[in-house]
């Protein structure tokens, strides 16, 4: 697996490089690739099929100044900055049985990535609802994924030191949620590692043997995304 170490200024470009690489590799045949970002401001990202309106205070984000983003994928809306540490994996599905299925695929990925946090945070990792790592039953991690024909991006969002007033803030209860949430509030159902964010990031490299520098970044076509895509209102608030 590649490392990609090439990270873009700005959450929408952020965005438009998980979709470029998958987009080079399903294209393209060659190793997977990981890499990782850390926001430096607060933005909002949606889900692929959420409704803004409903999902978002939007009102609350434009007196704040808080962007709000649509990723590719789906899952949830969640709120990004500082204190999260997101992981991207473009994965070639003919490499492994058990990325032949969306519900495999979690477990494989998940399941990994939970051995990992487990390892460090020295407290057990538990996967819950479709796609959610949690510890003691608050959510510390949430995933989605974007499935083609030969290749899989998954992604998440890991939380580390996040400020959750901000997510009280700028997001209602989501319209739809795992049962095991049970109601809470974002402040009672979330719950922050603590844990070194190099650290985790050198765990979950070694984890994936992702030591070898990724030779081809397509910056070109995360820039057209970018533009065209992820800053086009069109895009976010369809």
């Amino acid at each position: 697996m590649q490392f990609v170490e090439f990270s873009p200024p700005g959450a929408a470009s952020q965005i438009a490089l998980d979709e470029a690489l998958l987009d080079l590799r399903e294209n393209q045949s060659g190793e997977g690739f990981l890499r990782f970002w850390e926001p430096s401001e607060p933005c909002v990202v949606l889900g692929r099929m959420n409704i803004a309106d409903r999902e978002v205070r939007l009102d609350r984000c434009r007196s704040r100044g808080v962007p709000v983003f649509r990723r590719s994928s789906g899952g949830g809306t969640v709120v990004q900055g500082p204190g999260c540490l997101n992981f991207s994996l473009v994965l070639n599905i003919r490499d492994d049985p058990r990325l032949a299925h969306a519900a495999t695929t979690n477990d494989f990925v998940l399941g990994r990535t939970a051995g990992v946090i487990s390892s460090l945070a020295g407290e057990t990792v538990a996967v819950r609802g479709l796609s959610d790592l949690t510890i003691g039953g608050r959510k510390i991690s949430g995933n989605a994924q974007r499935r083609r024909i030969r290749a899989i991006l998954y992604h998440g969002c890991i939380l580390l030191d996040l400020d959750f007033a901000l997510i009280e803030d700028l997001l209602p209860l989501p319209s739809r949620a795992p049962d095991y949430r049970g109601g809470r509030s974002h402040t009672e159902f979330l719950r922050n590692l603590r844990i070194s964010a190099e650290a985790l990031k050198d765990a979950l490299r070694r984890s994936w043997g992702a030591e070898v520098p990724a030779t081809t970044i397509p910056v070109k076509e995360t820039e057209r995304l970018a533009a065209e895509k992820y800053l086009n209102p069109a895009w976010t608030y369809k």
